[in-house]
């Protein structure tokens, strides 16, 4: 898992864009330029990194990142 983390990391560090779905909520959020939150194959929330972790709108997205950070 770290080898994957640490070749998906140089790709993004390139500009390269990915689709990636992971419970790494560390990983998305150095990563990621926008995350999607999504529960039973929904878009719940949807917003920049910063907005998600630090202010998500939906209590389902903030049960998650509380059990998850």
């Amino acid at each position: 898992v770290g080898e994957v983390l640490k070749v998906m990391r140089e790709l993004a560090a390139e500009g390269r864009t990915m689709i990636v779905v992971t419970h790494e909520m560390g990983f998305a959020r150095e990563v990621s330029g926008e995350v999607i939150f999504l529960h039973d194959g929904r878009i719940e929330e949807q917003n920049s990194p910063r907005e998600l972790f630090e202010n998500p709108k939906s209590e389902r997205c903030r049960q998650f990142l509380a059990s998850t950070l």
